[in-house]
């Protein structure tokens, strides 16, 4: 059974969400607060995170911030906030989604499935191919979704690793940043191509030993990106 953790201090609705879900077959549990639902995160395992971003405490965004490092796991945003903007936020903190309230549960009951079917034919399809790839001292571990720089493990976000894993099986070709967020985000994601150079920044800082001249991921000016072989 797929363990569902909702951080809302809004209690009606954590318990409406929780209902909807528990018919559809999920384990959930419910937080009210940001301090609680981050400890809860650290303490356990869960198969998809919804956060509210208007939290006592810790706030959605915060709670995001601070486990993307770390944690690989979907995060769906759930917030009064309606702005462009904050929709942009949540997603280049590394949220998969984002839905609005008002809000129907059916719907997100539907995302919630999507989701998580989505992330594990992501996993399913990396560890069915060759298990490892290696680069110059760089090595993508695809089933344990691990990353080594010279032998030193860094922590890749989801779309982070998502992002690498795919230049790197298609290397030395050019890709723009409409097709990156296509390959990775999916057609139907929402959200702005503005965050892939936001994450290949992020994911040059962490596997470059120079983010201002990088040995990986090269800047093809007016193209895109391409990792070099």
């Amino acid at each position: 059974m797929k363990k569902i953790l909702i951080v809302e201090d809004d209690e009606s609705i954590g318990e409406l969400l929780r209902d909807y879900l528990e018919i559809n077959g999920f384990s959930v549990h419910i937080c009210t607060n940001g301090n609680e639902g981050f400890k809860k995160i650290n303490d356990e395992e869960f198969d998809l995170l919804i956060l509210d971003v208007m939290l006592p405490g810790m706030d959605g965004f915060e709670i995001l911030k601070k486990i993307r490092d770390e944690k690989d796991v979907p995060v769906l945003i759930v917030s009064a906030k309606k702005e462009e903007l904050d929709k942009i936020h949540g997603l280049r903190l590394g949220a998969d989604d984002y839905i609005t309230k008002p809000f129907s549960p059916g719907e997100l009951v539907a995302r919630v499935n999507a989701h998580i079917a989505k992330y594990e034919r992501l996993k399913n399809k990396y560890s069915n191919k060759v298990a490892s790839l290696t680069i110059r001292g760089l090595e993508i571990q695809k089933d344990s979704r691990r990353v080594f720089v010279n032998g030193r493990e860094v922590n890749l976000a989801q779309k982070e690793f998502d992002v690498l894993l795919f230049l790197a099986q298609n290397p030395n070709r050019v890709f723009s940043k409409d097709e990156l967020f296509d390959k990775v985000w999916g057609l139907d994601a929402i959200g702005d191509v503005a965050t892939v150079t936001v994450h290949i920044g992020r994911i040059r800082e962490k596997i470059e030993s120079d983010p201002s001249d990088p040995q990986y991921i090269e800047t093809v000016w007016g193209a895109g990106y391409r990792f070099r072989m």
